[in-house]
């Protein structure tokens, strides 16, 4: 298969929505890239729609259910903060770097989601330090390409505050910039999440999220100018995506409480889990439920029987329960026993504590016990596709393609390489590839 570009430049900036898209043409960078490219702005995401799932379908091509990557954050009932799925051997199958290194490109990524002791050439996975003892520091290098990260630490580490937005985009961006500059990768993925959090703390359309879209602006306007001042701007192909939009609420469901009344979940003295006979595993907007055995019919009769019934009363939040046949049809974990999608306004936590329902303060917000708009509802919700745009080597200009999924996305990229991801849930979209 013939190779249509020499290096591909994949920018994801978390939670770009397509009601985003009047914006960005009027913006100079996106605007720049629209008019030497192409797009899709009504890119219809997966189920459910949160960032690791939806970045690991970007690069296999496929479902949750296939590539493995169901959730953010493994299945650990009542533990305060789960792990995440940070490492690449939780990934089913290839994928688009994995494919690139074993045809010998370089191949770089910084902050993408689920690379965690990835085969990549300069890695700096997402991962946070998730226990008392760890420190952030040696945990980031221990997952990634030890000298590289090193490198950028000492050059750019001064702009970084915690995990805090914007410092940690500026900080990526600084090194990205450095990488494009001094590595010229074939191959690099970039995971840009300032967006993401001053919406899920601010609201969808709030300020603070508009000044994240023009902050994006700026970064991408940087990546360009990098590609141009290493030489490499002629032969390169850039594309700019979201992997899923949001929506606002103002309630968080907490199923786990009604469980706990139930019988179905008991805790010690303390408060924490001890035993779990149904377990509501958030997706925020959405929620997996668990069963502990999953031949527990009894169990699960009394869980869909209290499904059923919240969702007859609109202020339970519940909008539709979904069997495990239909999660599975959506792509979703095939091991859940039900998925329940929660009502505009609603999103649904994993407490066991409280009020079933809680309305959002502003107060919780500050101290970031929940949010004021979030992802992971049903591809399926209104206004809710996210958007892409592509430009340079082997990208036909001036194309509007009417839709697309985020499953042919990976398919795309590998035929721009040249190379095959095998058989996928999705497939490549022609009308965006100029093959000379």
């Amino acid at each position: 298969m013939s190779r249509l570009t020499d290096h591909l430049i994949v920018i994801s900036f978390d939670c770009l929505s397509s009601l985003d898209f009047p914006m960005l043409q009027e913006l100079p960078h996106f605007k720049e890239l629209l008019q030497r490219g192409s797009y899709c702005n009504q890119v219809q995401t997966i189920y459910p729609s949160v960032t690791y799932p939806c970045h690991t379908t970007i690069v296999t091509g496929n479902y949750p259910k296939r590539h493995g990557i169901v959730n953010n954050t493994l299945l650990q009932p009542g533990r305060l903060s789960p792990d995440w799925y940070w490492h690449r051997k939780h990934v089913k199958g290839t994928t688009l770097y994995d494919e690139a290194k074993k045809a010998g490109m370089t191949t770089a990524a910084l902050l993408w989601p689920v690379t965690a002791r990835a085969n990549i050439d300069y890695n700096m996975p997402e991962i946070f330090a998730n226990r008392s003892w760890h420190h952030q520091v040696p945990v980031s290098l221990s997952n990634g390409s030890i000298r590289y990260q090193l490198d950028l630490n000492r050059r750019f580490g001064h702009l970084r505050k915690g995990l805090n937005q914007p410092e940690l985009d500026d900080f990526v961006l600084e090194s990205t910039v450095y990488t494009i500059k001094t590595k010229k990768p074939e191959l690099m993925l970039v995971h840009f999440v300032d967006l993401d959090s001053q919406r899920h703390y601010h609201g969808f359309a709030s300020k603070e999220a508009m000044a994240a879209v023009e902050r994006h602006d700026v970064r991408l306007g940087r990546i360009i100018q990098a590609l141009k001042e290493s030489g490499i701007y002629e032969n390169s192909t850039i594309v700019a995506l979201g992997d899923h939009s949001a929506l606002d609420e103002s309630k968080a469901i907490k199923l786990n409480v009604l469980f706990k009344e139930k019988g179905l979940i008991d805790v010690n003295e303390h408060g924490k889990v001890k035993s779990w006979k149904a377990y509501c595993k958030s997706c925020d907007g959405s929620a997996y439920i668990y069963l502990n055995e999953p031949s527990d019919h009894q169990t699960k009769e009394v869980v869909e029987e209290l499904l059923k019934n919240l969702v007859l009363n609109q202020t339970n939040g519940i909008e539709k329960v979904i069997s495990q046949h239909e999660a599975a049809a959506m792509g979703a974990d095939e091991n859940c026993a039900f998925m329940v999608e929660a009502r505009r306004g609603f999103y649904i936590k994993e407490q066991i504590d409280g009020e079933f329902i809680d309305s959002i303060t502003e107060r919780d917000v500050r101290a970031k016990r929940y949010t004021l708009a979030s992802h992971g509802y049903s591809p399926e919700k209104k206004d809710y596709t996210t958007l892409i745009i592509a430009a340079g080597k082997g990208i036909r200009p001036n194309v509007v393609v009417p839709s697309m999924h985020l499953v042919d996305e990976g398919p795309t990229f590998a035929r721009l390489l040249g190379l095959d991801l095998g058989s996928t849930d999705g497939s490549v979209v022609e009308d965006l590839i100029y093959d000379s």
